[in-house]
């Protein structure tokens, strides 16, 4: 069984002391099982907040993970769209280190995977979920304090949980249950996913993906948003997200002959042949974007020995950015 913690930072002023306040969760079984449940009660048809997702493969293989993965989050988080919601990709122990040490995270971010590295071991990298404590509340004081109102207009949270999926590389899903604060009989969810790469792992993605579109409709779910890095290399990867009944974002947005829609491979010239591709997707079900873009990464200068430095990109991905309302 792996089950994840979700930390709160205490406040701004606390960060010589790193401690974090630990949020209860309940447990979920390690290896889900496809559910054909319908998608449960609708909720108040009159009730709609915006929400916003950013999700980066950050590149846990390139020189300088630790300064990179600090200049994509400066990036993102000194824009003037800083997300309500982040997905990272390909964290590594000692990134996963730099983003819990960051002092802009430690203020206004609830965090998965601040309490220990469990889910960083035995694999060279893992996934993060970042989420504003402006939008999102783990108890009714913490609503009322922030909002000063009964009730509150804050996602409430409630199950936190790493899922493993049937995998060659031993991926995962990484879910956070939001709770509307006037709909407390549901719940959204928020997945976070790196699904398996290389093209000889197409049926381990559409197992995958059909297992987390078959979790959006479990009994209490209005639906969801599953992001990340999908690996989608090949025609029939394209295919996965309308064959599991969700929503493909930038499709949705932009059709899907959009150009400017690749992650992966942009501006660079790879001796396998391969063009950029749409690897990286948001998808949804129950909820409807409203924007979408790609978010270029800008270059670092990598030091050699005896040579000039060269300059390479923050990662080999790009990012996404989304608007999203429920």
């Amino acid at each position: 069984m792996v089950t994840n913690r979700l930390w709160r930072t205490l406040s701004a002023f606390n960060c010589s002391t790193r401690r974090w306040a630990p949020i209860p969760l309940r447990n979920t079984q390690s290896q889900v099982t496809q559910r054909l449940s319908p998608t449960s009660r609708k909720i108040d048809t009159l009730w709609t907040q915006r929400l916003s997702i950013i999700s980066w493969n950050i590149d846990a293989f390139s020189s300088r993970p630790v300064s990179r993965a600090k200049l994509i989050l400066s990036h993102i988080l000194e824009g003037p769209k800083s997300p309500d919601i982040l997905f990272l990709q390909e964290v590594t122990p000692d990134v996963r280190a730099s983003l819990l040490d960051d002092a802009r995270v430690r203020a206004a971010f609830l965090v998965t995977d601040a309490e220990d590295q469990t889910s960083f071991e035995d694999v060279p990298f893992a996934t993060m979920t970042l989420l504003s404590s402006a939008r999102f509340a783990f108890g009714l004081d913490s609503q009322k304090e922030s909002d000063g109102i009964e009730g509150g207009e804050n996602f409430m949270l409630g199950r936190i949980s790493r899922v493993a999926l049937p995998s060659k590389y031993r991926r995962d899903a990484l879910y956070v249950d939001i709770i509307p604060p006037t709909a407390p009989g549901t719940f959204f969810r928020l997945i976070n996913v790196h699904l398996d790469s290389l093209g000889d792992t197409l049926h381990y993605r559409t197992h995958q993906m059909e297992i987390l579109a078959n979790v959006l409709r479990e009994p209490g779910c209005s639906g969801g948003v599953i992001a990340g890095d999908f690996n989608a290399i090949s025609p029939e990867d394209d295919g996965l997200v309308n064959k599991n009944g969700l929503v493909d974002a930038w499709v949705a947005l932009h059709g899907g002959a959009d150009p400017d829609g690749a992650t992966w491979g942009v501006g660079v010239e790879r001796r396998n042949g391969l063009g950029p591709g749409r690897l990286d997707k948001i998808a949804m079900m129950g909820l409807k974007a409203k924007e979408m873009e790609v978010l270029r990464p800008g270059p670092i200068e990598v030091p050699r020995p005896g040579e000039e430095p060269v300059e390479i990109p923050w990662s080999d991905h790009c990012g996404l950015r989304c608007t999203f309302t429920i």
